[in-house]
């Protein structure tokens, strides 16, 4: 990838996640391009939204292994993986949201190994006794990828702090909607 190819992704990145319904025209003008630039290196924005989904994919992966989800307890291998997608929630979110736009079958393997990693710290958690049994795996990797997009979105919004996005989407999750005090 050529340094202009890759400010260019990181330019619509950071205007995606925040207002996702851009336009082509609106990606260039971010990036300080014309649209013919934009178009020479991006055909129209499926392509753009492919490419971003590699280097999305390629933090994630990072993310997740400074996560070192494999170490320590499921919950706080949870907490960290939150913690280190933390800077990247927004971007998550748009790729989740535009993910959705394709079918099935094409998803990219690259979220398939995130899915199983992921899925592999729950199913962890479920066999320390730490997570709960009666939902899946799979399940539970959703429920992450949505909660971290939400705690973006709200965090965009100024409904929640940024910095308490990531500790209120791991208790949420971790504890649910009931009071703990609650018989």
């Amino acid at each position: 990838m050529t340094v202009r190819r890759e400010q260019l992704l990181h330019a619509a990145a950071d205007l995606l996640t925040r207002k996702p319904t851009s336009a082509m025209d609106d990606v260039a003008r971010a990036a300080g391009v014309s649209r013919a630039t934009l178009h020479r290196h991006f055909s129209g924005r499926s392509a753009l939204v492919r490419s971003l989904e590699e280097l999305g994919l390629q933090q994630l992966t990072e993310a997740l292994d400074a996560a070192r989800p494999e170490e320590g307890s499921a919950d706080e291998a949870l907490r960290r993986l939150v913690e280190e997608t933390r800077p990247l929630a927004g971007f998550l979110a748009f790729l989740v949201t535009e993910n959705q736009l394709f079918e099935p079958d094409a998803m990219h393997d690259g979220w398939r190994r995130l899915d199983t990693r992921i899925e592999a710290l729950f199913r962890r958690g479920q066999e320390e006794g730490v997570f709960r049994l009666d939902l899946t795996t799979a399940w539970l990797a959703e429920a992450l990828y949505a909660l971290v997009s939400a705690s973006a979105w709200a965090a965009q919004d100024g409904k929640v702090a940024a910095r308490d996005a990531g500790r209120m989407t791991v208790e949420l999750l971790l504890g649910g909607v009931r009071r703990a005090d609650r018989p």
